[in-house]
């Protein structure tokens, strides 16, 4: 019965206000032109650099962003890419993701962990953009 029920209102996490309801991706297709842009998304953002990369989308070329429900917050990217400028794996990223929370306290980079049990267990992490 839970199963059902968790079907229909969707991943506990999603209720949480102090995380992200999904995470985006801004492609700019022009450089110097913030209107024309490309989204990505994902629920987790393990799952959006994911498909960021399998896309052959680079990090210089995006932004990325937690999606609250009133409000659209610009994450530092560096943290989720290596010392040569590529993205971070699994479970990679969720480890720099956590240490940077650890050092910060910045609320944004709030339940992405490798040593307890992460907030985003229970979300899809298939990446959604265009083609």
């Amino acid at each position: 019965m839970m199963g059902i029920v968790r079907e229909f209102l969707g991943p506990k996490s999603k209720y949480n206000k102090e995380l992200p309801y999904t995470y985006m991706a801004k492609a700019f297709i022009f450089e110097d032109d913030d209107e024309l842009v490309q989204h990505y998304f994902a629920d987790t953002i393990c799952g959006l650099i994911e498909y960021l990369e399998a896309k052959g989308i680079m990090p210089e070329e995006v932004e990325l962003f937690g999606l609250y429900r009133k409000e659209e917050i610009k994450l530092d990217k560096t943290i989720c890419t290596d010392e040569y400028g590529n993205w971070l794996q699994r479970p990679d990223i969720c480890n720099a993701l956590e240490e940077h929370f650890e050092e910060t306290k910045d609320f944004l980079y709030k339940g992405h962990t490798a040593k307890e049990e992460c907030s985003f267990d229970d979300r899809d992490r298939k990446g959604e953009g265009p083609n």
